[in-house]
């Protein structure tokens, strides 16, 4: 298939709300960044149903389970937030990353890492990434339920309370 193919189809599954691209933040750092889309399924049901995933059992055990629930928090931040920020992800090629960059134009509201565990452990990439972009404000969004500090400007927290108490607050400060 030919890049211009493969583009008009995700295009047309976007367009069904099959699909979800997340692009890449990009700014003027210095460094080689990723620049390349993200792809993610937005039904997790339906993703695990294509890959014959009935239990979570299974999914846990499964190596899609992490960009699943990847998926899964995205889509949830982006329906809450319904058109109120935008998300991109960050990457570069020496390995710095944060899962999603929650921004309004070039001005950026929060950062999030996504795990999947009762025990959120943030990688160097993180750390890094975050120094890049000048250290905002940042939530390691996780399975689990508690909200605790994992070092200055970096709270642990469940989705639920995400969305709950800081995402609303995200969506009010800074201006539209």
């Amino acid at each position: 298939m030919t890049p211009p193919t493969a583009t008009h189809y995700r295009a047309i599954l976007e367009q069904m709300f099959l699909v979800r691209s997340l692009p890449a933040w990009h700014a003027n750092l210095g460094k080689r960044l990723v620049k390349s889309l993200r792809v993610f399924v937005r039904d997790s049901g339906l993703l695990h149903s294509l890959l014959g995933i009935s239990r979570v059992e299974d999914l846990l055990g499964h190596p899609i389970a992490g960009k699943s629930w990847e998926g899964f928090v995205l889509e949830q931040i982006m329906e809450t937030a319904r058109g109120r920020l935008e998300a991109s992800y960050f990457r570069t090629h020496a390995g710095a990353e944060i899962d999603l960059v929650l921004h309004r134009g070039r001005r950026i509201l929060a950062l999030v890492e996504v795990k999947l565990g009762l025990k959120p452990v943030l990688a160097r990439g993180f750390h890094e990434a975050r120094k890049d972009l000048g250290r905002p404000r940042a939530w390691a969004v996780y399975s689990g339920s508690e909200r605790y500090p994992l070092g200055p400007g970096v709270e642990a927290v469940g989705l639920d309370r995400f969305l709950e108490e800081i995402l609303p607050g995200l969506l009010t400060r800074e201006g539209r």
